[in-house]
Protein backbone atom coordinates (compact mmCIF):
# COMPACT_ATOMS: atom_id res chain seq x y z
CA UNK A 1 0.00 0.00 0.00
CA UNK A 2 1.20 3.50 -0.49
CA UNK A 3 -0.13 7.22 0.35
CA UNK A 4 -0.16 8.88 -2.84
CA UNK A 5 2.70 11.40 -1.88
CA UNK A 6 5.74 11.14 -3.99
CA UNK A 7 8.91 10.75 -2.40
CA UNK A 8 11.02 11.57 -4.96
CA UNK A 9 11.56 12.11 -8.94
CA UNK A 10 13.30 9.71 -10.84
CA UNK A 11 14.56 8.77 -14.37
CA UNK A 12 14.31 5.67 -16.50
CA UNK A 13 17.91 4.30 -17.63
CA UNK A 14 17.20 1.37 -19.37
CA UNK A 15 14.30 -0.69 -20.33
CA UNK A 16 15.12 -3.86 -21.70
CA UNK A 17 12.35 -6.54 -23.73
CA UNK A 18 11.96 -9.72 -22.69
CA UNK A 19 9.44 -11.41 -24.80
CA UNK A 20 6.59 -9.13 -24.42
CA UNK A 21 7.45 -7.91 -21.43
CA UNK A 22 9.97 -5.67 -19.95
CA UNK A 23 12.73 -5.23 -17.19
CA UNK A 24 13.43 -1.05 -16.32
CA UNK A 25 16.03 0.20 -14.26
CA UNK A 26 15.35 3.52 -12.46
CA UNK A 27 17.97 6.25 -11.26
CA UNK A 28 16.62 7.20 -7.75
CA UNK A 29 19.33 8.52 -5.49
CA UNK A 30 16.66 11.13 -4.14
CA UNK A 31 14.28 7.91 -3.04
CA UNK A 32 17.26 6.56 -0.50
CA UNK A 33 16.96 3.11 -0.82
CA UNK A 34 19.59 1.93 1.52
CA UNK A 35 16.13 0.57 3.33
CA UNK A 36 15.04 -1.25 0.75
CA UNK A 37 15.39 -4.68 -0.06
CA UNK A 38 14.35 -7.00 -2.74
CA UNK A 39 11.45 -7.90 -2.97
CA UNK A 40 10.05 -4.44 -1.50
CA UNK A 41 7.15 -3.09 -3.83
CA UNK A 42 7.96 0.77 -5.01
CA UNK A 43 5.21 2.67 -7.08
CA UNK A 44 6.57 4.06 -10.01
CA UNK A 45 4.31 6.62 -11.69
CA UNK A 46 1.42 4.57 -9.48
CA UNK A 47 1.78 1.50 -10.61
CA UNK A 48 3.39 -1.23 -8.08
CA UNK A 49 6.04 -2.88 -8.89
CA UNK A 50 8.65 -5.20 -7.27
CA UNK A 51 12.58 -4.89 -6.73
CA UNK A 52 14.29 -7.75 -8.46
CA UNK A 53 17.60 -5.81 -8.15
CA UNK A 54 19.17 -2.85 -6.78
CA UNK A 55 22.04 -0.44 -5.25
CA UNK A 56 22.32 2.85 -3.21
CA UNK A 57 20.97 4.70 -6.48
CA UNK A 58 19.53 2.57 -9.03
CA UNK A 59 16.66 -0.30 -9.09
CA UNK A 60 15.29 -2.76 -11.49
CA UNK A 61 11.66 -3.80 -12.03
CA UNK A 62 10.16 -6.34 -14.08
CA UNK A 63 6.88 -5.24 -15.75
CA UNK A 64 4.40 -8.41 -17.13
CA UNK A 65 2.78 -7.67 -20.52
CA UNK A 66 -0.58 -6.85 -18.50
CA UNK A 67 0.74 -4.00 -17.16
CA UNK A 68 2.34 -2.44 -19.92
CA UNK A 69 -1.03 -2.83 -22.08
CA UNK A 70 -3.20 -1.25 -19.07
CA UNK A 71 -1.03 1.92 -17.75
CA UNK A 72 1.09 4.31 -19.43
CA UNK A 73 4.62 2.05 -18.44
CA UNK A 74 4.80 0.71 -21.84
CA UNK A 75 5.40 4.36 -23.40
CA UNK A 76 8.28 5.28 -21.30
CA UNK A 77 11.73 5.62 -22.82
CA UNK A 78 15.44 5.70 -21.31
CA UNK A 79 15.35 9.36 -19.64
CA UNK A 80 11.59 9.19 -18.71
CA UNK A 81 10.56 11.04 -15.65
CA UNK A 82 8.46 9.22 -13.35
CA UNK A 83 7.34 9.62 -9.96
CA UNK A 84 8.32 6.93 -7.09
CA UNK A 85 7.18 6.13 -3.96
CA UNK A 86 8.24 3.54 -1.13
CA UNK A 87 5.31 1.39 0.10
CA UNK A 88 4.15 2.79 3.17
CA UNK A 89 5.27 1.63 6.84
CA UNK A 90 2.93 1.01 9.92
CA UNK A 91 4.55 4.17 11.47
CA UNK A 92 3.67 5.97 7.91
CA UNK A 93 1.59 9.41 8.01
CA UNK A 94 -1.41 8.95 5.67
CA UNK A 95 -1.12 12.35 4.23
CA UNK A 96 -2.93 11.37 1.06
CA UNK A 97 -5.18 8.56 0.65
CA UNK A 98 -4.90 4.81 0.73
CA UNK A 99 -3.81 3.88 -2.60
CA UNK A 100 -3.01 -0.15 -4.02
CA UNK A 101 -0.39 1.00 -6.75
CA UNK A 102 -3.35 -1.07 -9.16
CA UNK A 103 -4.19 1.07 -11.90
CA UNK A 104 -7.38 1.51 -13.17
CA UNK A 105 -7.20 3.12 -16.52
CA UNK A 106 -5.50 5.47 -17.94
CA UNK A 107 -6.74 8.78 -18.31
CA UNK A 108 -5.89 11.96 -20.80
CA UNK A 109 -4.95 15.86 -20.09
CA UNK A 110 -8.14 17.32 -21.73
CA UNK A 111 -6.78 21.34 -21.02
CA UNK A 112 -4.50 22.85 -18.22
CA UNK A 113 -5.06 26.68 -16.88
CA UNK A 114 -3.04 28.89 -15.10
CA UNK A 115 -5.05 30.19 -11.75
CA UNK A 116 -2.58 32.33 -9.82
CA UNK A 117 0.34 30.00 -9.15
CA UNK A 118 -1.54 26.79 -9.13
CA UNK A 119 -2.17 25.16 -12.42
CA UNK A 120 -6.10 23.68 -13.10
CA UNK A 121 -6.23 20.32 -15.14
CA UNK A 122 -9.22 18.47 -16.82
CA UNK A 123 -8.75 14.88 -17.55
CA UNK A 124 -10.66 12.95 -19.42
CA UNK A 125 -11.56 9.67 -18.53
CA UNK A 126 -12.83 6.06 -19.74
CA UNK A 127 -16.32 5.90 -19.20
CA UNK A 128 -15.93 3.10 -17.25
CA UNK A 129 -14.58 4.89 -14.61
CA UNK A 130 -16.48 7.61 -14.24
CA UNK A 131 -19.23 6.65 -11.94
CA UNK A 132 -16.00 5.94 -8.99
CA UNK A 133 -15.05 9.23 -9.33
CA UNK A 134 -17.18 11.97 -6.67
CA UNK A 135 -16.70 15.75 -6.29
CA UNK A 136 -14.07 16.51 -3.40
CA UNK A 137 -13.13 12.57 -3.44
CA UNK A 138 -10.13 11.38 -3.48
CA UNK A 139 -8.08 10.27 -6.72
CA UNK A 140 -4.76 8.99 -7.87
CA UNK A 141 -3.01 10.18 -10.72
CA UNK A 142 0.59 8.79 -11.48
CA UNK A 143 0.92 7.92 -8.37
CA UNK A 144 -0.24 11.33 -6.96
CA UNK A 145 -3.22 11.39 -4.20
CA UNK A 146 -5.35 14.84 -5.38
CA UNK A 147 -8.94 15.91 -4.71
CA UNK A 148 -10.99 16.41 -7.39
CA UNK A 149 -12.83 19.46 -8.11
CA UNK A 150 -15.07 19.36 -10.33
CA UNK A 151 -16.43 15.75 -11.77
CA UNK A 152 -18.70 15.35 -15.13
CA UNK A 153 -19.69 12.29 -17.48
CA UNK A 154 -16.34 12.64 -18.83
CA UNK A 155 -13.74 13.10 -16.66
CA UNK A 156 -12.80 15.88 -13.75
CA UNK A 157 -10.56 18.32 -12.98
CA UNK A 158 -8.18 18.99 -10.20
CA UNK A 159 -5.92 21.87 -8.61
CA UNK A 160 -2.05 21.22 -8.95
CA UNK A 161 -0.43 23.83 -6.36
CA UNK A 162 3.19 24.96 -7.03
CA UNK A 163 4.98 22.54 -4.78
CA UNK A 164 3.29 19.27 -6.28
CA UNK A 165 4.17 20.65 -9.98
CA UNK A 166 7.88 20.79 -8.61
CA UNK A 167 7.87 17.83 -6.60
CA UNK A 168 6.35 15.67 -9.42
CA UNK A 169 6.51 14.99 -12.45
CA UNK A 170 2.47 16.47 -13.29
CA UNK A 171 4.58 19.78 -13.59
CA UNK A 172 6.05 18.24 -16.85
CA UNK A 173 2.01 17.77 -18.53
CA UNK A 174 0.89 18.71 -21.29
CA UNK A 175 -2.45 18.96 -23.08
CA UNK A 176 -3.07 14.97 -24.69
CA UNK A 177 -0.27 13.49 -21.85
CA UNK A 178 -1.48 10.10 -20.66
CA UNK A 179 -1.71 9.43 -17.47
CA UNK A 180 -2.24 6.36 -14.96
CA UNK A 181 -5.40 6.57 -13.06
CA UNK A 182 -6.71 4.71 -9.93
CA UNK A 183 -9.96 5.32 -8.48
CA UNK A 184 -10.54 5.15 -4.32
CA UNK A 185 -11.19 1.67 -3.33
CA UNK A 186 -14.11 2.61 -1.41
CA UNK A 187 -15.80 3.07 -4.08
CA UNK A 188 -15.17 -0.22 -5.23
CA UNK A 189 -16.04 -1.66 -2.44
CA UNK A 190 -19.30 0.24 -2.11
CA UNK A 191 -20.17 -0.69 -5.84
CA UNK A 192 -19.53 -4.67 -4.78
CA UNK A 193 -22.19 -4.27 -1.88
CA UNK A 194 -24.57 -2.72 -3.50
CA UNK A 195 -24.08 -5.51 -6.34
CA UNK A 196 -24.52 -8.17 -3.46
CA UNK A 197 -27.44 -6.95 -1.71
CA UNK A 198 -29.43 -6.64 -5.05
CA UNK A 199 -28.23 -10.08 -5.70
CA UNK A 200 -29.12 -11.62 -2.58
CA UNK A 201 -32.04 -9.73 -1.87
CA UNK A 202 -34.43 -12.43 -1.97
CA UNK A 203 -32.15 -14.13 1.36
CA UNK A 204 -33.08 -10.61 3.17
CA UNK A 205 -30.14 -8.62 2.27
CA UNK A 206 -30.12 -5.05 3.77
CA UNK A 207 -27.06 -3.98 1.97
CA UNK A 208 -29.21 -1.24 -1.08
CA UNK A 209 -29.21 1.50 -2.63
CA UNK A 210 -31.79 2.98 0.27
CA UNK A 211 -29.81 1.77 3.01
CA UNK A 212 -26.70 3.35 1.77
CA UNK A 213 -28.36 6.49 0.94
CA UNK A 214 -29.73 6.40 4.84
CA UNK A 215 -26.83 6.27 5.98
CA UNK A 216 -25.35 9.61 4.73
CA UNK A 217 -23.89 7.76 1.56
CA UNK A 218 -25.23 10.21 -1.71
CA UNK A 219 -24.63 10.10 -4.90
Amino acid sequence: MFTGLVEAVGNVVSIENRGGESRMRFACAALGLADAQLGDSIAINGVCLTVVSKNDEQFAADVSAETLSCTTLGTLKPDSRVNLEKALLPTTRLGGHMVSGHVDGVATVATIKQQGESIIINFDVPAQLSKYIASKGSICVDGVSLTTNVVSDSGFEVNIIPHTQQQTIIGDYQQGSRVNIEVDVVARYLERLLQSGHSDSQQGSTISREFLASQGFGD
